[in-house]
């Protein structure tokens, strides 16, 4: 990945530095309306990624050169404070990420049981996605709620006091609501085209 930001570190022909290869049209236009209100408060780099992780899932090269550009901002410092918080992700992650918690509470409590049943029902282990870009499945250090353990959080639903069949049970029933989501779309989609 440095070596695709060093390869963009010098400006394109038409004198932009931004990446747009002199394209007038803006790729990152929902960020906008963040960068307007955080581009020039000191301090707010951090926010600003957050806000620009939440719109397009994670921060692509690209996306990091673009807030560089308009926080006034070296990319170096743009990818540093990415790549040190663990929050950031720099690939696209699947429709339901799946945060699950092996902190010391958790992992007493049967986390990697926990895992397991994740990496049986999904075909993936730590870091992949599901080749239908429904889950991914990220470890982290500690959820903060280990009155609950062992705990996961799939985006932004908490579900704790696992085990390996109510894991699995919630996998299945994501699984399930995503199929029908699709299966309504289709739906709409035939009796547009109708």
């Amino acid at each position: 990945m440095s070596h695709e930001i060093q390869e963009h570190h010098h400006e394109h022909a038409h004198g932009c530095s931004c990446g747009c290869q002199g394209d007038q049209h803006n790729p990152f236009e929902e960020l906008s309306p963040v960068l307007d209100q955080y581009a020039d408060i000191p301090g707010s780099l951090i926010t600003i990624m957050q806000k620009a992780q939440e719109l397009y899932g994670f921060l692509s090269v690209e996306l990091m050169r673009h807030i560089a550009v308009e926080t006034h901002t070296s990319i170096a410092k743009v990818y540093g404070v990415a790549t040190f918080y663990t929050q950031f992700r720099f690939e696209p992650v699947g429709k339901y990420l799946i945060m699950l918690c092996q902190g010391t509470a958790c992992h007493v409590n049967g986390s990697k049981q926990v895992e397991e049943a994740v990496i049986d029902y999904l075909e993936i282990t730590e870091g992949e996605t599901t080749a239908d870009g429904l889950f991914t499945l990220n470890n982290v250090a500690c959820l903060g709620c280990c009155s609950l353990s062992p705990v996961m959080m799939i985006n932004d639903d908490t579900y704790g006091q696992l085990t390996k069949d109510k894991v699995t049970h919630i996998l299945a029933e994501l699984k399930e609501a995503a199929s029908a989501e699709v299966s309504g779309l289709k739906m709409i989609e035939n009796e547009v085209t109708v």
